[in-house]
């Protein structure tokens, strides 16, 4: 199939979804069968929950773009006042920072208007897959989540060659090498090509209850086993009133897939081989199995019917101690007037995988264990867009370290991209108890430089994350397998069959 078949293909298959004309499993493998990831579509996503602006934004009334960076925004923009940009996004820290209170900043200065439309996650490809396939240019900007790389590849500008064709209009000081490398590998790579710059990046961080860790004479377990020993001695003791761990374990969803990976990395395996092959039932496999049992026995009894946002409100609500899961939630514990544990949580880094991690090497379709399993995404400058020039301005504007700075100090809750952000002096300020806190990101820059995961990356990955693998682990957790390994032999013989074709 030519590409431009292939792309319009994939526009009618995504429209045809989002309007409630396909099925979910039909149109994940449709959307494998075209090359196009679609890991979290489909899965009851809705906005992320972790962004609460209006609660600190006061506090923080005195955070505005530099006069240097807006000197230079004006002068760059000259020639293009008058311009309309546009972009869809998934509701996400950064997009909502740059929507609700620093967006009309760069409009006032470059003379622009900039229309962001924030959108569930399968919107927004919604768009961009008909704008591709179109190439109309209605959007000027892509939001690209890591599983969309491959397919957006062709249909986007590689800021290495916007830097190299466009150096008049070159932000000063900003550069790809600034930004974390782990995250331009991770995310925004593909093949030799960068698919934009990192945008956004959840990952997995270990959180929790210092009160309750104080009164069992705990520290911050250091290991699988040690986690498990307290959360199973905190249910022992507080349940039901309190219980010890906590998961996003809903049957058939995304999120139970993402809780399974982090427990598969943790004991050294992987979910495939070097040969392409499904490696989760092999001996690293049916060990994470018997851990990730045990641990389930400490969690309260309504974590199978629980994605994220049930996990996070567990611990918000005084249900549950512990949780490894995304960053973004430790800002939202810390806000008073929505939890019940502000001040409550502590943020460490996971603890350390039983067994060495395996290698890319070792492993199939550029999986990379690890116990922060990380869900990125990307910014980029459409091919399409008939205004490249504006569009590029605002890319480095919207992914710049003055404005990286401020979204994460008005309480993005996620990590910065950039390195540098991490020590900059008004994110250190931000540092205290309170909604929008960052005291949680040394964790989570630690986590990226040593502990990040990330998903294989073939296009049958989306029916395999989505619908596959967690609707056999959802069988698993309500007992319809006599054992750990018919379980993980099912989901091996589902899995090969797919990826083979």
């Amino acid at each position: 199939m030519r590409d431009s078949d292939r792309k319009q293909y994939a526009a009618r298959a995504v429209d045809r979804f989002v309007k409630g004309r396909m099925d979910r499993r039909q149109f994940l493998r449709t959307a494998g069968q075209l090359g196009l990831g679609a890991t979290a579509l489909g899965t009851g996503l809705g906005a992320r929950p972790f962004w609460t602006p209006k609660a600190h934004a006061d506090a923080h009334a005195a955070l505005k773009p530099s006069d240097e960076v807006l000197a230079w925004v004006r002068d760059v923009s000259a020639p293009f006042r008058g311009t309309t940009l546009k972009l869809a996004t998934e509701s996400t820290p950064p997009s909502n920072a740059i929507n609700s209170q620093l967006k009309q900043y760069f409009e006032e200065a470059s003379g622009m208007t900039v229309e962001i439309e924030v959108l569930p996650l399968e919107q927004v490809l919604q768009k961009l897959t008909l704008d591709i396939a179109s190439q109309l240019g209605t959007y000027d900007l892509y939001y690209i989540d890591q599983s969309w790389a491959a397919f957006t590849a062709r249909d986007v500008f590689d800021p290495r060659e916007q830097l190299a064709a466009n150096p008049d209009l070159a932000m000063p000081g900003w550069a790809v090498e600034d930004f974390l490398p782990a995250l331009v590998d991770g995310i925004a790579r593909y093949e030799d090509s960068l698919v934009g710059v990192p945008y956004d990046i959840p990952i997995f961080i270990f959180m929790y209850r210092k009160d309750i860790y104080e009164q069992m004479g705990f520290s911050a377990p250091t290991s699988l086993e040690e986690y498990y020993e307290q959360a199973k001695a905190i249910t022992d003791e507080m349940g039901p009133d309190m219980y010890g761990a906590t998961g996003q374990m809903k049957s058939g969803h995304y999120s139970l897939e993402c809780d399974w990976t982090a427990w598969l990395w943790g004991h050294g395996g992987s979910i495939f081989d070097a040969d392409g092959k499904f490696a989760g039932n092999d001996e690293r496999g049916l060990e994470a199995m018997e851990y990730w049992r045990r641990l389930y026995g400490t969690m309260p009894p309504g974590v199978t019917g629980w994605t994220w946002d049930g996990q996070g409100q567990s611990i918000a609500q005084g249900v549950a101690a512990t949780m490894m899961s995304w960053g973004e939630f430790f800002p939202y514990f810390d806000d008073p007037s929505a939890t019940k544990v502000s001040g409550l949580m502590e943020a460490v880094r996971c603890p350390a995988p039983k067994h060495a991690l395996r290698t890319v090497d070792e492993t199939g379709f550029g999986e990379i264990p690890g116990v922060g399993h990380q869900g990125g995404s990307s910014l980029a400058v459409s091919r399409n867009s008939k205004n490249p020039d504006p569009a590029w301005i605002f890319m480095q504007w919207a992914t710049s370290y003055d404005t990286q700075v401020l979204i994460t100090a008005l309480g993005g809750g996620t990590g910065p991209t950039r390195t540098a952000v991490y020590d900059d002096p008004r994110i250190i300020a931000n540092n205290r108890v309170g909604p929008g806190t960052t005291r949680h990101l040394g964790v989570v820059r630690e986590t990226i430089a040593n502990d990040m995961g990330s998903e294989p990356d073939l296009p049958e990955w989306a029916e395999l994350a989505n619908d596959t693998i967690p609707v056999r682990l959802g069988k698993y957790f309500a007992g319809e397998y006599s054992s750990n390994k018919e379980a993980m032999d099912d989901i091996a013989q589902a899995a090969d069959k797919i990826v083979s074709g």
